[in-house]
C-alpha cells in the first residue's frame, strides 16, 4: 500500500487505518494486542482511537481502549515510532455525563482530555488530535435535521482552535482534525485558523459506506477544495455490509453475535434501521452476483473512492483484519459502480 499525505500536513499514512473502538468491550486486551501485532506486520501504520472508547460507551469502559493501546506501546519498544496515532476529544456529553460535567465542551476540557489521553496512551505526543463531534448542536449519529431552536454554543470554534494551538505549541499534538462535521463547520475551522494563525484542520473523520454516502452531498466538494482529507469510518455499516445479517436480521433466531445483534443500545442506532438492512441486502447480493464477498465489495468501494484518503476498519479478530486488508487492490467495474448508484438512487442513505 502506497502511503498518502493527510491534508497539507507531513503525516504519511496507509490508506487503511485500524480502528480500535472494539478494544475493551468486544475484544479483550490480549486479543487486541494480537490484532495490533498483526496489523503492523501487514504494513498498516495508522491507528485511530478516542477517549470515550470502547463502544458501546459506558462509564466503566471509558478510556479503556486508549489504555490497551498504551500497554501495547509499553510492551513493544519501537512500535510507537512506526505508527501514526490518532485519537479524539469527545464533544458535549450527549447523554454521557461521565465524559463532560457541563452541557458543552470548553477549551479547558480539550486541554484536560489531551493530557488524560497522553497518560493512558503512554506517549508524549498525539500525531492527529480530532474533535469527536461538534460542540454545536448539529445533525449527527442518526439525527437527520439541523434544528436552530436546539442550537447552543458554549465554546466558539475560535476558542477551540486556540486550545488546540496550546497543545501544538506544547508539543503534545502534531496536527488536528474533526469528526462528524458539516460543510459549515469545516469551512469555519479553516477560515478562522487562517485568519488568526492557528492550527489548520487536516482531516475530517465522517461515516462513509454504501448505506451512508451523505459525504457525497457537499462535504466531498468542501474537503476537496479546502485540502482536507476524509477518514472514512464504518465502511461496513457496523457489519450489515458483510452479509452476516442478511438471513436473520439483527434479532432473528441464529443471528450472528455482531455488535448490532449483541447490544440492544446499538439496535437503536442508524445502522440498525430496517431500511438500512434492506438496502444492505441489495448491495450484498450485488457483490455475490459479481463474484465478490459483500465485505470485499463494500471495502473496495471505499478503498477506491477518490474522496477517501484512508478507510478505518474495525475488527474483532485477526481473521477479520486479514480479510479486510486482503480486499485492498479489488477494483470495481464501471458496471458494478453503476449498479451501486442505481441502488442508491432508490434507497438513498438509510443509515444517515
Amino acid at each position: 500500500m502506497k502511503k498518502i499525505t493527510l491534508g497539507t500536513s507531513d503525516l504519511q499514512v496507509t490508506p487503511i487505518c485500524l480502528g480500535t473502538m472494539t478494544f475493551g468491550e468486544q475484544v479483550a486486551e490480549k486479543e487486541a494486542h494480537q490484532i495490533l501485532d498483526r496489523s503492523l506486520a501487514l504494513g498498516v501504520n495508522f491507528l485511530d482511537t478516542a477517549e470515550m472508547y470502547s463502544v458501546p460507551a459506558k462509564a466503566e469502559t471509558c478510556g479503556s481502549t486508549e489504555s490497551i493501546l498504551g500497554n501495547w506501546f509499553a510492551n513493544n519498544p519501537g512500535a510507537r515510532q512506526k505508527v501514526v496515532l490518532a485519537t479524539k476529544v469527545a464533544g458535549p456529553s450527549r447523554g454521557m455525563p461521565w465524559i463532560r460535567e457541563g452541557a458543552g465542551m470548553t477549551a479547558q476540557d480539550i486541554l484536560n482530555s489531551c493530557d488524560a489521553s497522553l497518560k493512558r496512551l503512554k506517549t508524549d505526543v498525539i500525531d492527529l488530535y480530532q474533535i469527536h463531534w461538534p460542540e454545536r448542536h448539529v445533525p449527527a449519529f442518526g439525527t437527520m435535521y439541523f434544528d436552530p431552536s436546539k442550537d447552543k454554543i458554549e465554546t466558539s470554534i475560535h476558542a477551540q482552535l486556540e486550545a488546540m494551538a496550546q497543545l501544538v505549541k506544547a508539543g503534545k499534538v502534531r496536527h488536528i482534525g474533526l469528526s462528524n462535521e458539516t460543510p459549515y463547520g469545516t469551512h469555519e475551522f479553516i477560515r478562522l485558523a487562517a485568519q488568526h494563525g492557528l492550527p489548520r484542520v487536516q482531516t475530517v473523520q465522517n461515516p462513509y459506506c454504501l448505506v451512508n454516502r451523505t459525504f457525497d452531498n457537499a462535504m466531498d466538494e468542501t474537503c476537496h477544495r479546502l485540502g482536507v482529507s476524509l477518514l472514512a469510518y464504518s465502511p461496513l455499516g457496523f457489519g450489515s455490509l458483510t452479509g452476516k445479517y442478511d438471513q436473520t436480521g439483527f434479532e432473528g433466531e441464529g443471528a450472528p453475535m455482531g455488535r448490532l445483534a449483541k447490544y440492544e443500545s446499538m439496535r437503536k442506532q442508524r445502522w440498525a434501521r430496517q431500511s438500512a438492512l434492506e438496502a444492505a441486502r441489495l448491495y450484498n447480493q450485488l457483490a455475490r452476483d459479481n463474484g465478490m464477498t459483500p465485505t470485499q465489495m463494500a471495502l473496495a468501494f471505499c478503498y477506491t473512492r477518490w474522496s477517501v484518503a484512508s478507510t478505518i476498519i474495525g475488527v474483532t479478530s485477526v481473521a477479520q483484519l486479514e480479510e479486510d486488508v486482503k480486499a485492498w487492490g479489488t477494483q470495481l467495474s464501471a458496471e458494478v459502480l453503476a449498479e451501486i448508484d442505481a441502488i442508491r438512487l432508490v434507497h438513498r442513505d438509510p443509515a444517515t
